[in-house]
């Protein structure tokens, strides 16, 4: 039986929640040690990084890393969900926008923002889902929370008919809630808005162009070929700056053991995560520079092969 190790760039359908995605790819694959990358709900589609074997240990890492979503935004309906999935609360019958507007006020959201959580979502409070007291009809205080929106950019602007739409990319942190953005996009526009649909386009470094589909995941693992679509481990941490360590130093490092600054090329600056290498750029793990001392220390150590 093929044992698969490495990040596996998933394109998720609609109507498959994360857990949906890995249960079925835990199928395909006949292997447990699946963990995905972030939670992305059922309507929305596309890039789902899933860690196989030991890349499990990286969830954490690619989970922090900006994400990218093209998101349609409906004008003059808001909904108890903040998206077309849910009961309508509020409808206006015409209104109107001017594209200039919708640039002039995107444009206000681009920085650190403050957003309220919405009802429907995974949040948990007092040992409960947030989603699962909204459906008993429930609903509670949210602290508001800050998030980065690095980029937002208009792609079309549909003003026909009563009801304008706005599709728009938008790169930004963990943890940003686009059908939160969608609603304060419509409120700074002075009009009820809802967010009918959206697609994740990049997230942990990996693009659209470079998933595959379930079905696509299947045929290769029938094949005996899917191990050569995965991604290095290392790969999920590419934002890390690399370095390597000395030849006679790699056993130490394979060990867990302090490392003298010195023996790691380039110096690491103090405090920060890197990625190690050895000589033959083999990858190591994650280590992390001393806040006191001209040391290394051992974060997450990969055997290699």
């Amino acid at each position: 039986m093929t044992t698969y190790e490495g990040i596996l760039p998933v394109l998720k359908p609609a109507g498959f929640t994360s857990h949906d995605v890995v249960a079925k790819c835990r199928g395909i694959l006949k292997m447990k040690r699946i963990g995905h990358t972030g939670t992305l709900d059922p309507a929305v589609t596309g890039v789902l990084p899933l860690c196989l074997g030991r890349a499990t240990r990286m969830v954490e890492y690619l989970q922090e890393l900006p994400k990218e979503y093209e998101a349609t935004l409906i004008l003059g309906v808001a909904t108890d969900t903040e998206d077309m999935s849910g009961t309508v609360v509020e409808r206006l019958d015409q209104v109107s926008v001017t594209e200039e507007a919708v640039r002039q006020v995107l444009q206000r959201f681009v920085g650190t923002i403050s957003q309220v959580p919405p009802m429907y979502s995974a949040l948990k409070h007092d040992g409960k889902r947030l989603y699962e007291l909204a459906r008993e009809g429930k609903t509670v205080e949210r602290k508001a929370r800050e998030v980065t929106i690095y980029g937002l950019e208009l792609l079309s602007f549909q003003p026909e008919g009563p009801h304008p739409k706005i599709k728009f990319r938008a790169l930004c942190s963990k943890g940003t809630y686009i059908r939160t953005l969608c609603v304060d996009i419509g409120r700074a526009l002075g009009v009820p808005a809802a967010m009918g649909q959206l697609k994740r386009t990049v997230s942990a470094g990996i693009a659209e162009e470079s998933c595959l589909t379930l079905e696509e995941i299947a045929r290769h693992a029938a094949q005996g070929d899917l191990a050569s679509y995965l991604l290095p481990v290392d790969q999920g941490v590419r934002h890390l700056p690399a370095h390597t360590i000395a030849g006679d130093k790699v056993k130490a490092a394979l060990q867990g053991q302090r490392l003298p600054a010195a023996a790691v090329h380039p110096r690491a600056n103090r405090g920060e995560l890197i990625r190690l290498y050895d000589p033959q750029q083999r990858f190591l793990g994650i280590f992390q520079a001393d806040e006191e001392m001209p040391a290394v220390k051992a974060v997450k150590v990969f055997l290699p092969d």
